[in-house]
């Protein structure tokens, strides 16, 4: 049996999370269960290097693996097709101007080899009201249209000093999501971000130059990182127009 944590309560302390030595190594970080999904919470979680992960019908579920996945952004990747995509006209890149379409495109887009998405309802809730409070953000690829401008691509994710933890990407054409993590990735150097935590290795997440951290260090980057003071709320006036050079 794994942990339970308690409900929380508002006005109320939070149960405390078990520590991370805690955690199974099969499956890998699972740490423990419960709590809920409030904005304290989920802050709470994130800035002890745990984050939630459940399929629908199941209680909350907490992680915190070992390795860990990492993306600093001077290793970010940009292959030859990436970078002519990066030139082309016909699509606008913005921060916050939709979070609630990037969130519910990340919960419904397919993927290659998944079934049904852990972007549940209570998830999306949840992470829609740290948005409103200012920790959550998102990257949009709009197309140029004759009529109007279409999402075609983006990502969310939530930002604690100057680490930001990536939480999903989709695209709906070609490299649209990556197109949106280089332009996430310019913005974070340029506000002098450290680390774009990845949580768990794909084989695309290798491919973008992200690689695997043992936890420990991660946790030591993390506190150091979440301490720094960098510009918070709002990125809607951080968008990075159309075309950006690599």
């Amino acid at each position: 049996m794994i942990p339970w944590l308690d409900d929380d309560h508002p006005g109320t302390p939070l149960a405390p999370f078990p520590p991370l030595s805690a955690a199974r190594r099969e499956p890998n970080g699972l740490l423990c269960a419960g709590g809920g999904l409030s904005p304290e919470r989920l802050l709470c979680a994130y800035r002890q290097g745990i984050f939630p992960w459940f399929s629908e019908g199941n209680p909350v579920l907490w992680w915190s693996p070992d390795p860990r996945m990492v993306l600093f952004p001077s290793e970010f990747k940009i292959s030859r097709s990436l970078r002519r995509e990066l030139k082309k006209p016909g699509y606008r890149v913005c921060f916050d101007h939709d979070f609630a379409a990037v969130i519910e495109a990340c919960a419904h887009t397919p993927r290659r080899n998944e079934g049904s998405t852990w972007i549940v309802g209570p998830m999306q809730h949840a992470y829609r009201r740290l948005h409103e409070l200012g920790w959550a953000h998102s990257v949009e690829v709009w197309e140029e249209t004759d009529a109007e401008p279409r999402l075609v691509g983006g990502l969310y994710g939530i930002a604690i000093g100057a680490i930001f933890f990536g939480e999903s990407m989709f695209a709906r054409k070609s490299n649209a999501s990556k197109i949106a993590l280089a332009h996430l990735v310019r913005h974070l150097e340029a506000h002098g971000f450290g680390l774009i935590d990845c949580q768990m290795r794909t084989a695309h997440l290798d491919s973008l130059g992200a690689r695997e951290i043992p936890r420990a260090e991660f946790i030591a980057r993390l506190e150091a990182l979440a301490a720094l003071s960098v510009p918070g709320g709002c990125w809607k006036n951080a968008g990075s127009g159309d075309a950006l050079s690599w």
